[in-house]
């Protein structure tokens, strides 16, 4: 650099972050209208859980139960917030089923959440993320297994592709969908559609189902279920 050109000197963390265009700032909601919003939420998802078939739940219990006592395996995933609900539902399938403290004579489902970051990015990075369950499946399932995919769309390739992948590896697909069901519906021997094209209450209504599910197989395995009081308070009771 010329001598006779001056160094400019270096802006500070504080100059350069005023020299940035002011961001959208947040305001108060007002309580109206949060409550406004909460009201709706909870019309939209009671309209949600009322629709839902009582047959397609026990359904799809049953077909787990059959796993169960064939001491076969279940695999779940699902993408973003149904990722999470898959592997809440392989927590409550493997372990919640069989109460608290479990029995040792009660039978325990075998399950496993296809979401390892690891697993999932190795297969994504090296093959392509439309493989990331499909592959895992193809490792794991045989007949007599069953694969739980969770979709709000039921069009993600990913989810169509372990759904074919399940399939042929001999393994039953049970899945819990969104909307019209989508490509995975007519893939699946077990389709619960809960008629909303809004994720939110679709992704309430799933981890819901996971719950029904749950208590079904409990009953099955007569395992008592735990005692709910309306109104009653968390007094006494155990955390989880």
């Amino acid at each position: 650099m010329s001598r006779s050109r001056r160094a400019r000197p270096r802006r500070t963390e504080a100059a350069r972050g005023r020299s940035r265009p002011a961001g959208r700032t947040l305001r108060a909601v007002p309580a109206a209208d949060a409550r406004a919003a909460v009201d709706d939420h909870v019309f939209r998802l009671r309209a949600a859980l009322a629709a839902i078939d009582a047959s397609a739940v026990s359904a799809i219990g049953e077909r787990l139960g059959q796993v169960l006592r064939a001491g076969g395996l279940v695999l779940l995933a699902g993408n973003g917030g149904s990722a999470a609900t898959a592997s809440h539902m392989a927590v409550d399938l493997g372990k919640a089923a069989l109460g608290r403290p479990p029995r040792p004579e009660v039978p325990r489902l075998r399950t496993i959440a296809l979401s390892d970051p690891a697993v999932v990015t190795a297969w994504a990075n090296d093959e392509a993320y439309d493989a990331a369950f499909a592959e895992q499946i193809t490792t794991l399932a045989r007949p007599g297994d069953a694969v739980v995919l969770l979709s709000v769309s039921g069009r993600s390739p990913n989810v169509v592709a372990a759904a074919r992948a399940a399939r042929a590896a001999g393994a039953a697909v049970i899945a819990l969908l969104g909307g019209d069901g989508g490509t995975v519906r007519p893939l699946a021997d077990h389709a619960l559609v809960v008629p909303s094209d809004d994720y939110q209450v679709v992704e309430d209504a799933h981890l819901a189902v996971n719950h029904m599910v749950t208590t079904y197989l409990r009953l099955a395995l007569g395992v008592k279920a735990p005692r709910v009081t309306l109104g009653a308070t968390t007094r006494g009771r155990t955390s989880r």
